[in-house]
């Protein structure tokens, strides 16, 4: 499997995580997994800071497919595939079909962005 493939993949993986984590059928283990990979995805915060070369990019490398992997082993195996079957059917064209979620995350740095550029000026 290419790198590209595997990032094609990883990319797919994430939503049907986030899926499995609100499924009622996954079991307390897979949900703790699944909050801490879906939590480290979104993170702005990296355990080991990306202006580092070359280590910087490596935990996103090395980290987020082993919380993947671990998530998915601990899910059953039928609730899985409903998960990523949900998940694919999220995005249309390329684009979410609930492309609104993402406005209250974009007024959260719009207000970020504010307030330093405030506090520069």
């Amino acid at each position: 499997m290419t790198l590209r493939e595997r990032a094609e993949k990883l990319k797919k993986d994430i939503p049907a995580v986030y899926m499995s984590l609100k499924d009622g059928k996954t079991p307390a283990a897979a949900r703790i997994a699944a909050a801490l990979t879906v939590a480290y995805a979104l993170s702005p915060i990296d355990l080991i800071p990306d202006f580092i070369p070359v280590l910087g990019y490596l935990d996103d490398l090395i980290i987020l497919p082993a919380l993947i992997a671990l998530t998915v082993k601990l899910i059953p195996r039928d609730v899985w595939e409903r998960n990523r079957v949900l998940a694919e059917s999220l995005w249309e064209n390329g684009v979410p079909e609930k492309w609104y979620y993402a406005v209250p995350i974009v007024i959260f740095w719009a207000l970020i962005i504010i307030l330093i550029v405030k506090a520069i000026f």
